[in-house]
């Protein structure tokens, strides 16, 4: 159903409000049960993971890439002026698309699935980070991804943009209690490695494994907590080169570490 909006407040496009500003956004997406998803590979594939169309914005020329998916959704029209205004920058894959979040699995519903390899993330708050994550353990063979509770949400704009609808093709859930959360892990079966930049940790290539394993990632900056290092089964690292290390570098992102480990570490599951 198609409607040409010209008045950038028009009530219509609510759920499109100040994309920019990260404490409304999350405010407003969590009183609404929506979230964003921007261009046209990422609505398809979360139109494809199932997730229900609350309104598409786009403009013209973007119209004919989407009609094929778009069904009896309210289609908002608008020109590219008033497109960058409400956005708040430029959309340069044409088109968002307001979408109804699903239900989240429990921890516990989704760790007994017989699921064989987890990534755990641990208070990480940069929606970027969570996204490419999420890019790099889809495309690694990860089963699932479990958060802590204060993690960034995987299904704000940002998360899933980088992402490129990662986010939509692999489960997750999050703990609800972050202090117990790895003795609940244990309890499924789960052996738990902590990933840390310390050098006298195992290295990641050389543990022993089993069926189940999940791998902890820590916050940016600081790393895991103090509590998640102690109750982990063993802390692993990722060997850096003497070069690397005389020159200062003693670490990687948490980004970077994430593809490797998963890499390195996740295939050799079973």
């Amino acid at each position: 159903m198609l409607e040409y909006v010209t008045d950038a407040d028009d009530p219509r496009l609510t759920d499109y409000t100040r994309l920019r500003d990260v404490e409304l956004r999350k405010s407003l997406e969590a009183e609404r049960g929506l979230f964003l998803a921007e261009g046209e590979k990422v609505i398809r594939r979360a139109i494809g993971a199932g997730y229900p169309i609350r309104s598409v914005l786009t403009t013209r020329r973007w119209l004919a890439s989407l009609e094929d998916v778009l069904g009896e959704a309210a289609v908002y029209v608008v020109s590219d002026e008033i497109m960058s205004g409400i956005a708040g920058f430029q959309v340069h894959r044409g088109a968002l698309a307001s979408m109804e979040r699903l239900p989240l699995p429990p921890m516990e519903s989704l760790v007994k699935s017989g699921t064989g390899r987890l990534l755990v993330l641990e208070d990480l708050v940069d929606h970027s980070n969570v996204g490419a994550i999420f890019r790099s353990a889809a495309a690694l063979g990860v089963d699932a991804v479990i958060l802590s509770p204060r993690c960034a949400d995987p299904l704000y704009r940002r998360a899933v943009k980088v992402s490129m609808g990662a986010v939509f093709s692999i489960p997750y859930a999050r703990m609800d209690d972050w202090f117990t959360g790895l003795d609940r892990l244990r309890a499924a079966g789960y052996r738990t490695l902590a990933l840390t930049p310390d050098q006298s940790a195992a290295p990641i290539d050389g543990v022993e494994l089993g069926d189940r394993v999940a791998l902890l990632l820590g916050a940016e900056g600081d790393g895991l907590s103090s509590h998640w290092l102690e109750e982990a089964d063993q802390a692993v690292c990722i060997p850096m080169s003497a070069q690397a290390m005389a020159a200062g570098v003693d670490s990687l992102n948490v980004v970077a570490a994430a593809a490797i480990a998963c890499h390195g570490l996740m295939r050799r599951v079973g």
